[in-house]
């Protein structure tokens, strides 16, 4: 139902590489496919106003098939996981780094009550003395059992475990139950990754009192890490990491 059968939309207009040292913003946010609304592109302009921000991990984002994305100076791609004649909905990773590589995936399970995939983002962007980091956005499977689901965090934890060097896994998780933040938290444990964690958690969207959206990382030094309370736009608020290389 509905999956994605166009080319994934992208562009690529940037090309400095991230240097030693350099500091950087990132910025997770499940949009609620409100990308496209005056009410979210005032919020978001306001937001990076705030926290300057050189990558932008939306989920849930909404596109038109017929004109420009709401950021046209960014480099960015699109992980679709849906697609109709006029819109693309999916995972969005935006940056004014350069991108070197893009890889748009699908979950190999579809959700029960929708019958559609998720989808996620790998996205390499080159460093300046050589490598590059690896930038994982995710919008994690929902409404399957949860070996399901760990199957899915499997296939993303084959992905990268080749990966030598910084890494950013960052996205909604939809662990909302103990057994799913387990198997998320294994997970990280076993790539390496650690949590930022946010000043303001309570801003964090939860279910069932689990935090649902979550930054990690991994090669980075962590500066700061805030929830941001946004809560008249979607019904997720955005995460803000600043790190250095």
């Amino acid at each position: 139902m509905l999956k994605p059968k166009v080319v994934i939309p992208q562009q690529f207009i940037h090309e400095h590489p991230i240097a030693h040292g350099e500091a950087f913003g990132v910025l997770c946010w499940n949009t609620q496919k409100l990308t496209e609304t005056a009410k979210f592109q005032n919020a978001l302009a306001r937001i990076l106003a705030n926290y300057p921000c050189l990558f932008l991990l939306l989920q849930e984002a909404k596109l038109s098939a017929k004109e420009n994305w709401l950021l046209p100076h960014w480099s960015y791609a699109v992980a679709p996981n849906m697609q109709t004649r006029r819109f693309t909905y999916g995972v969005i990773t935006a940056s004014q780094y350069a991108f070197t590589e893009a890889q748009a995936r699908l979950s190999r399970k579809r959700e029960g009550l929708f019958a559609t995939h998720k989808s996620y983002m790998l996205s390499y962007h080159a460093l300046a003395e050589g490598g590059a980091l690896l930038v994982v956005n995710v919008h994690a499977i929902n409404f399957v059992r949860t070996q399901q689901f760990s199957q899915e965090i499997e296939l993303i934890k084959e992905e990268i475990l080749g990966h030598q060097g910084p890494l950013i896994v960052a996205g909604d998780f939809n662990v909302w139950s103990r057994q799913r933040r387990l198997r998320l938290l294994q997970f990280c444990r076993s790539v390496g990754l650690r949590q930022a964690i946010m000043v303001d958690p309570h801003h964090i969207k939860t279910y069932r009192q689990h935090p649902l959206d979550f930054i990690f990382y991994r090669d980075l030094s962590l500066q700061e890490a805030s929830a941001i309370d946004t809560s008249t736009v979607s019904d997720h608020n955005p995460l803000y990491a600043r790190f250095t290389l």
